[in-house]
């Protein structure tokens, strides 16, 4: 159980690292747009991602 978990963590965290590694100015522009929007689109964003991983756990088991 928590070899799989570590490993989800891992993952989680290359995945991440992509989009700062590959292009920093267009992630700093990326959270500089994110800073002006409002707490309710942030907790949208937030839900839709969740909502969507688990959709997608769901359909892998």
């Amino acid at each position: 159980m928590w070899d799989t978990f570590l490993m989800a963590i891992a993952l989680m965290l290359v995945l991440e690292g992509v989009f700062p590694f590959t292009s920093p100015n267009a992630w700093r522009d990326t959270f500089r747009k994110l800073i002006e929007l409002e707490d309710g689109q942030i907790r949208f964003i937030g839900l839709t991602s969740m909502v969507v991983g688990l959709i997608v756990l769901y359909l892998v088991n």
